[in-house]
């Protein structure tokens, strides 16, 4: 087990791993400063993607992100799981690790989704219970993640917004902001993503995801099998005029281009990053002149 923390993630674009790209991102060590790779797929005692992913943490910084635990869910959270993903923290000791705000499993039937709560109280108090209990195993703040929906549960009592907000603030966890799942949702069902992003608190938001998107019969799907959206753009540029720099992730795990097609896209989200922060500090020198 290593005795030293991975290098950290910094306000910078990082890209999502997978095992496709694993020979020639260790060959090449090309110049992210980062990695996310999905927990589950290192849940093993032992064997290659354990070797890939001890060689990847001493040079970049590593992110663990989840989408197995159904946090929201109603089944008891499961306790091989949750152990192989505190040995996994522990073996790793990654920068951050996060999971989806869903629930993806009933009565013991585990679904290939990621399926969204009713924003409701009763739903709230449930979840910040559960996160809880992660966090207490696993010793440490996760960031949880809002997800992309096609279909909302009648009897809300707020909005998704404020249920994340409020889930991180009591629960004390942090927010991994997808940006991607903001547009899609916000497009399927007709309300403001300019709402959402104002009501997430900054210092809560951890880490951003960018993704790209798909339009089956006028709804967005959220399928991570194309490049960032120009509207994902534009929004994630108003995500930064609100939140300042934070940790970028490019996910792409469906129909995965080349390595440095992913290496195009974490540039381009730096670069929107510097050009909104050079809004922010032009707009300070004018206030100063």
């Amino acid at each position: 087990m290593p005795a030293t923390a991975s290098r950290p993630v910094p306000a910078q674009a990082g890209i999502g791993l997978r095992s496709a790209h694993h020979d020639e991102f260790l060959a090449r060590r090309p110049g992210v400063p980062w990695v996310e790779v999905h927990s589950e797929n290192f849940f093993a005692d032992g064997g290659r993607q354990l070797a890939v992913l001890d060689a990847v943490r001493r040079d970049y910084g590593l992110s663990l992100h989840g989408v197995g635990l159904s946090l929201g869910g109603t089944d008891p959270l499961d306790p091989d799981h949750l152990g192989r993903l505190k040995r996994l923290v522990g073996r790793t000791e990654p920068a951050l690790v996060s999971e989806h705000l869903c629930w993806s499993s009933a009565d013991g039937l585990f679904l290939n989704d990621l399926l969204p709560l009713p924003c409701t109280e009763a739903a709230l108090r449930h979840t910040v219970a559960r996160v809880g209990a992660v966090q207490e195993h696993l010793g440490r703040r996760i960031l949880v993640e809002n997800v992309s929906s096609y279909l909302q549960f009648g009897g809300a009592e707020m909005t998704e917004w404020e249920f994340l907000a409020q889930l991180a603030r009591r629960a004390g966890c942090g927010i991994l902001l997808d940006v991607n799942n903001i547009h899609v949702s916000a497009v399927n069902h007709g309300f403001a993503a300019a709402d959402y992003l104002r009501a997430i608190p900054a210092e809560l938001v951890g880490e951003v995801h960018l993704a790209g998107h798909t339009v089956a019969d006028d709804i967005l799907i959220d399928t991570h099998s194309a490049p960032v959206s120009d509207e994902v753009w534009e929004l994630y540029r108003d995500a930064l005029r609100l939140l300042g720099p934070v940790p970028t992730l490019i996910e792409w795990d469906a129909d995965l281009p080349a390595l440095d097609r992913l290496l195009v896209e974490a540039r381009t989200a730096d670069a929107h990053s510097s050009a909104v922060l050079g809004e922010r500090t032009g707009a300070g020198r004018a206030r100063v002149a």
